[in-house]
């Protein structure tokens, strides 16, 4: 059943076949029923004036369950994109005039109504999953590919008194080294912050098999929210970048650990110590010390990164301006201009400082960066051309950066909206800046 859990979602075959079925589906709901078609002209008035209406109420009922979600159930700290929205529009006034088409034809003819919204709505659900990228194969929708990675082994594990490796600077393998890297995944326990959270995912690239395997630098990377680490091996498409990127450099790229600093699907810790959970503590010593002590790498922090995207990046920035002792690099991919839980800012504070704002607003990166120096540290940062607000993050932060001593890189993603495009289109770059940070020529 390869082929089936293979079949891609945001290009090829299956999305141009349901692209064409879902136009056919509409084209069926704009045309008139038969009663309509066999009395005189007003009744075809009547249903385009009925059309009209149900392409109204679907923009409605959309903006109004936008707008209750983000200012009054504060789901997301950000609107959601336009296109996103838009998106959604034909598939409610596909629902929507298929209800209608029950007054004004028979069962039989309803039915063939009721089908062609479902087209509507899989074209709708389909094209929503595109611009997110998120899930880019029946695989990654299915959970299938994430069932089989196997739990990290006794044997992958830094053996008790061993030292980091070789000096990676100059390093050759000693024997031949496995085509590919290799995904595990393992819980990473809260002894300090006291969190239960999902498991980690772990990327080892194929110098970690060397018998002369080297000091390999380290790479930690957060999901977006709503979201959790699995998102970084779908929408991130993670191992893809790491191995391209290992098979061009002789099988050397960072391991990379990608923690859970939620908890489930829908929590929000925003990467920090309040009220709401110790995610920072869990990110800033849980992991870090788990790493070291479990995993065979180079233990000088200097040679470590934090990344993210969305949710993600925007803890990558809160980890490097506030530990940057721990993660001397970041990746941010979309980030937010600070953390958020709701859009209102006061929302915010109530939830995870209830009456202590002086306490979130330190610990924010601009807060801080405005007043420490991060000589040697840095930054790479992206966001979607199509996405205003977040571009307008980058720069913000892009700017902050610079004038606290980050070298910074900044880059605004062509063709791309708040989707994992604005760091698969960029990785490859990401980790040749890591390099240049690191010394490193690969």
């Amino acid at each position: 059943m390869d082929w089936f859990s293979d079949i891609r979602l945001t290009d090829g075959p299956l999305y141009w076949t349901v692209l064409v079925l879902g136009l056919g589906g509409a084209a069926y709901l704009l045309v008139p029923p038969r009663r309509a078609w066999e009395t005189t002209g007003l009744g075809i008035r009547a249903w385009s004036i009925r059309v009209f209406s149900a392409t109204a109420a679907a923009f409605v009922l959309v903006a109004t369950v936008h707008w209750i979600m983000i200012n009054v159930l504060a789901v997301f700290p950000e609107d959601i994109p336009n296109t996103v929205l838009l998106w959604f529009v034909p598939g409610v006034a596909a629902l929507i005039l298929a209800i209608l088409r029950l007054q004004r034809t028979t069962w039989t003819h309803y039915g063939k109504g009721f089908v062609a919204a479902l087209l509507v709505m899989l074209l709708s659900a389909i094209q929503i999953n595109a611009y997110f990228g998120m899930n880019r194969t029946v695989s990654d929708l299915l959970g299938t590919a994430l069932a089989r990675v196997p739990v990290l082994e006794q044997e992958l594990m830094r053996h008790p008194g061993a030292s980091d490796g070789v000096p990676l600077k100059g390093w050759k393998p000693s024997g031949g080294l496995p085509a590919g890297g290799v995904l595990r995944k393992t819980p990473i326990p809260g002894t300090a912050s006291g969190m239960n959270n999902r498991d980690a995912y772990i990327y080892l690239p194929p110098a970690y098999f060397a018998a002369n395997r080297p000091a390999l630098p380290v790479l930690v990377l957060v999901a977006g929210q709503p979201g959790g680490p699995a998102d970084w091996l779908a929408g991130g498409a993670i191992r893809g970048h790491m191995d391209s990127f290992a098979a061009a450099h002789g099988g050397v790229a960072p391991v990379v650990v990608i923690p859970d600093p939620n908890g489930s699907q829908s929590a929000n810790t925003m990467c920090m110590d309040s009220k709401i959970a110790k995610a920072d503590t869990y990110l800033s010593q849980d992991v870090p010390r788990w790493i070291g002590a479990t995993l065979a790498v180079d233990t000088n922090h200097s040679h470590w990164a934090v990344g993210g995207f969305s949710f993600g990046g925007t803890c990558a920035i809160q980890m490097g301006t506030r530990h940057p002792d721990v993660y001397a690099d970041v990746l941010g991919f979309s980030s937010e201009a600070e953390p958020a839980i709701a859009k209102e800012r006061q929302k915010t504070i109530d939830a995870a400082f209830p009456g202590n704002p002086d306490e979130f607003i330190k610990q924010t990166p601009l807060e801080i960066m405005k007043h420490q120096r991060f000589e040697g540290s840095g930054m790479y940062l992206t966001a979607g051309q199509n996405d205003p607000d977040f571009v307008g993050n980058l720069n913000t932060l892009a700017a902050a950066a610079k004038d606290a001593g980050f070298t910074v890189q900044a880059h605004v993603v062509e063709h791309t909206g708040h989707s994992w495009d604005t760091s698969s289109k960029r990785f490859g770059d990401a980790l040749a800046f890591l390099g240049s940070q690191w010394g490193l020529k690969w």
